[in-house]
C-alpha cells in the first residue's frame, strides 16, 4: 500500500529490565502509547511506566505476544501488537495498531493492518479482533451512529469505526468506560455494602494483595477462568481459558514484578470455602494516578444475592485506606451486562466513554 509519508515497522525490542542497554525503544513505545492514550481520552487516566508495562510484554506461555513499533523520521509514532492465545485449538487473534494524531489519515494505519492479517494467516487464525475508544463528537457536532447488535450501546462513526469498516470488520459489542469519584461516593459504598451484607447470607468477604494467598489460589484460578465463559461476549469469539495455580502465579507476578498494587476482594462460599465471586482493583506505581478495576464476575450459580454489590463495595473501602491518594476509579462493562452497570451507577459511577468491540472472519 502506498502511504504519504514514508515510515519504518521495527519488531519491538522487550529488554529484561528497563535500565538494559536495548530498553530504548520499549521505553519509547511506552511514552507513545501514553500519548495516544491522552489525544484519546484527554487525560492521563490510563497511563502507565515502562516498568509497569514491561512484565507484560515480555515471554508468556498462555499468550504468544508479537509487537512493533512505528517509526516517521526515526521518531517513534505508533505501535501495533498482535496477541495470539495459546488455548489449544484457538482460532482467534487479537491486535492493536495505534498512531499519534499528527500521522493519522496519510494510508500508515492501512499498511500497518496487512502486517496484522499476515501475522494472524501465518498463525493460523482465523477471527480477529479488536477494541477501540470511540470518544463522543464535540458539543453541537453532528456524527453518523452505529447501534451494537446486541441492541445495547452505541458508538459515532468517527475515524476508528470506519477503518475497522473498510477493512472488513463488523461491530458486535459496545462497553462503556465508566468513572468513580471516590470520595463523596464513600458514604452510599458503606450503606451499599450494609445492604449486600444482608442478602448474602452463607458468603463471606476475604481480601487480599497479590500475590495471591496459598489458600484461595486453586478456587480463585478456576473463578478466573470464568470470566471467559460467565460474561458477555455478545458474537465475539472468546476461548474458554483453562487456569490452574501456576497461571495464576504467572498471572500474580506480571502485576508485583511491574510494582502495581492489587487488591483482590472476593466472595466465599461458606458450605465448600471455593471463591465464587470477585474485583480487582490494581493501581500503578504513582500513588495519586486513576485506579483501574480489573476483572469483576459473579458465578453464574451463585448470581441472585447481591455479591457483586458486596465485593466492589467492599473492595472500594478497603481500597480508600490502601491508596488513599488515589481520587478515581475507572471501569469497563458491556452495555449488555445490566446487572453490572446497575450495581456501578447505584454506587456513583458516571459513563465516561464507549468502546467498540470489532470482529472479523477471515476467509
Amino acid at each position: 500500500m502506498t502511504t504519504s509519508v514514508p515510515f519504518q515497522l521495527r519488531p519491538l525490542v522487550v529488554p529484561a529490565t528497563v535500565d538494559a542497554s536495548d530498553a530504548t525503544d520499549f521505553i519509547a513505545m511506552v511514552d507513545v502509547r501514553n500519548e495516544i492514550y491522552r489525544e484519546i481520552s484527554d487525560n492521563d487516566d490510563e497511563a502507565v511506566t515502562p516498568a509497569q508495562l514491561l512484565p507484560h510484554f515480555q515471554p508468556d506461555p498462555d499468550n504468544d505476544k508479537r509487537s512493533w513499533i512505528v517509526l516517521v523520521e526515526d521518531q517513534v509514532v505508533g505501535r501495533v501488537i498482535v496477541d495470539l492465545p495459546a488455548e489449544a485449538g484457538s482460532q482467534v487473534a487479537y491486535w492493536t495498531v495505534e498512531l499519534l494524531e499528527r500521522v493519522q489519515g496519510r494510508g500508515i494505519g492501512g499498511a500497518l493492518y496487512a502486517v496484522v492479517e499476515d501475522t494472524a494467516r501465518d498463525a493460523g487464525r482465523t477471527v480477529l479482533q479488536a477494541w477501540a475508544e470511540h470518544p463522543e463528537p464535540d458539543a453541537g457536532a453532528t456524527s453518523e451512529r452505529l447501534a451494537a447488535p446486541t441492541g445495547y450501546g452505541e458508538i459515532p462513526l468517527d475515524r476508528p469505526a470506519r477503518y475497522f469498516r473498510r477493512h472488513g470488520y463488523t461491530l458486535e459489542q459496545v462497553d462503556r468506560k465508566s468513572v468513580l469519584e471516590i470520595e463523596p461516593a464513600l458514604p452510599s459504598v458503606r450503606d451499599l455494602l450494609t445492604d449486600a451484607r444482608s442478602h448474602a447470607d452463607g458468603y463471606r468477604v476475604e481480601q487480599w494483595m497479590l500475590p495471591t494467598p496459598e489458600a484461595y489460589r486453586e478456587s480463585f484460578a478456576w473463578a478466573k477462568s470464568r470470566m471467559s465463559t460467565d460474561a458477555p461476549a455478545a458474537g465475539l469469539e472468546i476461548d474458554e481459558e483453562t487456569w490452574d495455580v501456576e497461571r495464576l502465579a504467572r498471572h500474580d507476578a506480571r502485576f508485583v514484578d511491574g510494582g502495581q498494587t492489587v487488591l483482590v476482594t472476593v466472595a466465599v462460599h461458606e458450605a465448600t470455602g471455593t471463591v465464587v465471586a470477585f474485583n480487582e482493583l490494581c493501581s500503578g506505581v504513582d500513588p495519586t494516578a486513576a485506579t483501574q478495576q480489573m476483572d469483576t464476575l459473579v458465578l453464574r450459580e451463585h448470581r441472585g444475592h447481591r455479591l457483586g454489590q458486596l465485593v466492589k463495595c467492599a473492595g472500594i473501602l478497603r481500597w480508600r485506606e490502601v491508596m488513599p491518594r488515589s481520587s478515581r476509579i475507572v471501569t469497563w462493562n458491556a452495555e449488555e451486562n445490566r446487572p453490572m452497570l446497575s450495581i456501578n451507577e447505584t454506587i456513583g459511577f458516571e459513563p465516561a466513554a464507549y468502546i467498540g468491540a470489532w470482529k472479523k472472519v477471515l476467509d
